[in-house]
């Protein structure tokens, strides 16, 4: 069955260009935040780690200075950029149950429909108040969380097993490269128009990407107006042994499941780094390195487009060695992971010992972030391997506990960099590397790449 212009990988590209918008609407505020607060409000220059002498890279160029300034201090700023995460830990497993119900199609739809709708809202509501901005935020929360369950529940239906690293690949790799795109795009629609304008641009793509979505995706092959006989043939008939037809869905065997908690554990422990890395590196670049990643967001976007060229050819690599090199699937996904999270863990930690060569602190991070992007085709989509009928809902359980870090770790981080002394920010580093080795082993002894027996119709007649 060919892949060009297939309806399996059409799916794959429309979801790439969602989750492309979906995190460049998430990413867009924490840049377009330094514009829209009074300068006096910010906190003051730390000076108490001149370890490094600072890098003066001042270019006069024009720069807009019309956009709107609040008086937000620090303490006012982490809860408008933390906002966002308490909306999205709600609907993790309610997306993951609403999908299984009635498909992933209207529901990543209207979940990316919804964030661009609010992101359009936020200049008035940032007009209106703080509170009305935090609340647009935790709304904007409250519709990306059903998305990744919802886009996980559709692949249950169109991707055939031996085909499923390199199409989720595809897919979420657009959350990556969303990001390398929004940041440094941002920051120059910030410079040279106005900080309105980051939200107006990307919300209105979001809606126009709405209706391609709503026209051109269906929840399943057999539903797909367009599809050819030969692909819908071949896509169910892949799948025929591995979905359930039950209605109820198995909470309790679902939860006693060792081989899913291998995920929880392993995407818990993941993105700890990289919500520590995503909010604290230019930080550490400013106040330890004297370098400001801001100044050059090209620069600060490298790690996330290392990790998208990864996510890519790791899920081309990994569906090659189950195919064709026989490989078990339990054995891609646990070497993937491996290298996925010791590699970053590993590279992290070095980076607190380089001194002050703020290019080899790049490097190291962007090396550590790129080998990161393995565990897209180890533990990210193990769901599917254990469970296709219910993937939706176990993305849901796993990404709720996975969107902990992001709320937590970098409030530990921030408490422990008191005085930014360099030993502080290895201590930063050694927990996150710490968390990541323990998350990858727990991953290499319980996971499992067999369809469990409890996600399968009639699990309870036989042991198989």
């Amino acid at each position: 069955v060919p892949t060009c212009c297939s309806a399996r990988y059409n799916l794959a590209l429309l979801a790439f260009f969602g989750f492309f918008l979906l995190y460049a609407l998430r990413v867009n505020l924490s840049v377009a935040l330094v514009d829209m607060v009074e300068p006096n409000t910010t906190l003051a220059k730390n000076t108490t780690s001149n370890v490094c002498p600072e890098h003066s890279s001042t270019i006069n160029v024009p720069r807009n200075t019309t956009g709107e300034k609040y008086p937000w201090d620090a303490d006012t700023q982490g809860w408008i950029l933390g906002s966002f995460f308490y909306g999205y830990i709600i609907t993790q497993i309610p997306g993951g149950y609403l999908a299984s119900r009635i498909g992933g199609k209207l529901l990543l739809g209207f979940g990316i429909f919804g964030t661009s709708v609010f992101t359009l809202l936020t200049p008035l509501a940032a007009n209106l108040g703080v509170g009305y901005l935090i609340a647009v935020r935790a709304l904007e929360g409250l519709g990306e969380g059903v998305t990744f369950p919802a886009m996980h529940s559709m692949w249950s239906s169109w991707a055939p097993p031996l085909e499923r690293s390199k199409l989720l690949s595809i897919s979420y790799a657009g959350a990556q490269l969303g990001t390398v795109v929004s940041l440094p795009l941002s920051g120059l629609i910030c410079y040279y128009m106005n900080w309105v304008y980051v939200f107006y641009i990307f919300g209105a793509l979001g809606v126009l990407w709405f209706f391609f979505w709503m026209w051109l995706v269906s929840d399943t092959p057999e539903t797909h107006r367009s599809i050819s006989h030969a692909e819908r043939e071949y896509i169910l008939s892949s799948l025929k042994d591995q979905l359930s037809t039950q209605k109820s869905v198995p909470w309790r065997h679902m939860l006693e499941s060792l081989p899913l908690w291998a995920i929880v554990v392993a995407h818990f422990s993941y993105n700890w780094t990289f919500y520590t890395l995503l909010t604290l590196l230019p930080t550490y670049m400013k106040e330890i390195l004297r370098f400001d990643a801001q100044e050059n967001g090209f620069l600060s976007a490298l790690p996330y487009f290392g990790c998208w060229l990864c996510i890519i050819l790791s899920g081309q690599i990994a569906d090659y060695l189950r195919e064709k090199e026989n490989f078990s699937t339990v054995c891609v996904r646990k070497c993937f992971t491996l290298i996925g999270m010791i590699g970053p863990a590993v590279f992290l930690v070095a980076a607190g010992f380089i001194g002050c060569n703020y290019a080899l602190a790049v490097a190291f991070v962007t090396i550590s972030t790129t080998l990161g992007g393995f565990c897209t085709s180890g533990y990210s989509i193990n769901h599917l391997d254990i469970a296709p009928s219910y993937a939706g809902i176990l993305l849901g359980i796993t990404n709720s506990f996975a969107t902990i870090p992001g709320m937590v770790g970098p409030v530990i981080a921030k408490n422990l960099t008191h005085n930014n002394t360099v030993g502080e920010w290895q201590t930063v580093f050694y927990i996150a590397a710490s968390i990541n080795l323990f998350g990858a082993i727990f991953f290499a002894f319980f996971a499992s790449g067999e369809v469990q027996d409890w996600a399968v119709s009639g699990y309870h007649l036989h042991g198989s």
